[in-house]
């Protein structure tokens, strides 16, 4: 072999390894692109599912808040706003009508009581989306639920010192146990757990006011 040939194949023999390393550079870039582009393809599609699955999360969370509330916890929040309404009104009446003081006491009880409760039941019909109870409702004032009709309350209005203790009285406890009797309603149907509670409180406490209401009468 002349020293021409034996130095152009030891040229050639030089170069081809570096084609070599040049070309597994290029696959193994593409390789690298192709693994970032299915990467990335993945993550975005893997966001994509996460993301369905929060909002289908943040949906049934809200579905299953919505659920909570029933007709029965709507009607049971818009009968007794009114129902409350006339009690504190016959509360206010024995600040200078009333001559027992055990009659002032739990009057001013039931005022500061029952005037809450009206703005938290208001407060629940508004956030549920359902018509508070302005006015008279359907079916109120007819005796099952204890509501003092407008010559009742003017009657209470125009008496004094022991004979408005003694209706003042009579009349709370019949206000009370239609009040009891709607609350009672509530816990066997209703479904929202702060309608429920305030049920559960409305009927030991009003309970409790009744009966110390009738040994108030027994005495007078």
């Amino acid at each position: 072999m002349t020293a021409f040939t034996r130095a152009f194949h030891g040229k050639h023999l030089h170069r081809k390894p570096v084609r070599r390393v040049a070309a597994v550079g290029v696959v193994a870039a593409g390789a690298l692109m192709l693994s970032a582009c299915g990467s990335g393809g993945d993550g975005a599609s893997g966001m994509d599912h996460g993301g369905s699955k929060s909002s289908a999360t943040a949906t049934a969370t809200a579905a299953a808040k919505a659920g909570d509330v029933d007709e029965a916890d709507a009607t049971f929040a818009q009968m007794m706003i009114p129902h409350h309404e006339q009690a504190v009104a016959m509360a206010e009446l024995a600040g200078g009508r009333a001559s027992d003081a055990e009659i002032k006491d739990l009057a001013a009880k039931i005022e500061k009581a029952q005037d809450p409760e009206i703005k938290t039941m208001t407060g629940w019909l508004k956030s549920w989306g359902k018509p508070t109870a302005a006015g008279d409702m359907p079916g109120m004032g007819m005796g099952g639920d204890g509501m003092m009709s407008d010559k009742d309350m003017k009657e209470l209005k125009a008496m004094q010192g022991k004979e408005f203790d003694k209706m003042f009285a009579q009349m709370m406890i019949d206000h009370h146990n239609g009040a009891i009797a709607m609350a009672k309603t509530e816990q066997k149907s209703g479904q929202n757990a702060d309608a429920k509670k305030m049920a559960d409180a409305i009927v030991t406490g009003q309970s409790a006011e009744v009966k110390q209401l009738q040994s108030i009468l027994d005495r007078l």
